[in-house]
């Protein structure tokens, strides 16, 4: 097999990627270890924020998102017996929207999907080969047969566990990372105020 753009991993970074370059005329594979069930069934939170709201919106991936999500223009915390409105929109111009990950990549597998475009569930056993050269290639496992695609760009969207990381040398990659002191648990009901 022969892509431009080989992308591993099909979270919403992949998804989106290929979706992008397609609008662009580039075209793209995805390769996806998980079945479609899978990516689009397990269930992660979602508060997207108004740069990828518009950037969903802009590519015509966003008529769900606008109609099902819930749109927020601030939030409250409860402290010390007292509640604090925090008006995002007055302070940045700016709101949220509550749209699950999962229905997210739903919306993007559809539209790739709907383009044509070639999307692989249920690999196994990918590498990455020649990453240092101008003829990277991946090499994987689909449906029980070996398979290898050759591409112009390969890009690694499966996450600090998945194989791209681990396919750069140490000594020519740098990671970052930033660990922050709290984390948050949202609650959403519905009830009095």
């Amino acid at each position: 097999m022969r892509t431009q753009v080989g992308i591993i991993g099909a979270g919403p970074a992949g998804l989106l990627l290929s979706h992008l370059l397609h609008l662009r005329g580039i075209e793209s594979v995805v390769l996806e270890s998980r079945t479609r069930e899978q990516i689009e069934s397990t269930i992660r939170a979602g508060v997207l924020e108004q740069g990828t709201m518009d950037l969903l919106s802009e590519s015509g991936v966003g008529a769900r998102m606008k109609a099902e999500g819930a749109l927020h223009h601030g939030f409250e915390l409860a402290y010390e017996g007292k509640r604090r409105r925090i008006d995002l929109t007055g302070l940045t111009g700016h709101a949220i929207t509550v749209y699950a990950q999962h229905e997210v990549i739903k919306d993007l597998v559809a539209a790739r999907v709907e383009a044509g475009g070639a999307l692989l569930f249920g690999v196994s056993e990918t590498s990455i080969h020649g990453i240092d050269t101008a003829a990277p290639s991946i090499r994987f496992t689909h449906q029980g047969e070996p398979c290898e695609l050759q591409c112009d760009f390969v890009i690694g969207c499966d996450g600090s566990q998945g194989v791209s990381r681990a396919s750069i040398p140490a000594a020519l990659r740098k990671d970052y990372e930033r660990v922050y002191p709290f984390g948050w648990f949202g609650i959403l009901c519905e009830g009095p105020p």
